[in-house]
């Protein structure tokens, strides 16, 4: 049987939801902004991991 490339990875675990409600608007803000670093840094990954199954899938064509 052939291996998945997401076998490879850990089970995914769901982050633990932070609580809103205490958070001043100030700190919402920076949460946003920190999420939205992460979001992009995110994309920038996938977008590097398609390049190289792109190139692969390339090469190894016939």
């Amino acid at each position: 049987m052939a291996m998945d490339a997401d076998d490879l990875e850990p089970p995914k675990k769901k982050a633990d939801l932070k609580n809103l409600e205490v958070m001043s608007i100030e700190a919402l803000n920076d949460y946003i902004a920190d999420l939205e670093t992460e979001i992009a840094r995110v994309r920038e990954t996938i977008a590097a991991k398609e390049a190289a199954r792109k190139s692969a899938d390339s090469f190894f064509k016939t």
